[in-house]
């Protein structure tokens, strides 16, 4: 993921309880935020924290609702 001069990001979603703690990102010398998350099969509810801010995966399986009726992406694992 590419996210400008982002100074952190992590992975949070329904696979690590939304805890930004759990996922941090690394940023490569090509700039680009990485991390290595196994993940179930399923469905599954994710966004990323941009400094603190929720971020849509532009490249997510689809945008749901969560239970609060915000936007986050999907992602289907089989």
């Amino acid at each position: 993921m590419y996210v400008g001069n982002a100074q952190s990001v992590s992975v949070i979603g329904d696979f690590n309880n939304w805890d930004p703690a759990v996922h941090p990102m690394t940023q490569g010398v090509d700039g680009a935020w990485r991390a290595h998350i196994p993940i179930a099969h399923g469905h599954h509810q994710y966004l990323f924290l941009v400094d603190g801010k929720p971020t849509l995966d532009p490249q997510s399986n689809g945008v749901a609702r969560n239970e609060r009726n915000e936007k986050v992406s999907l992602l289907a694992v089989s």
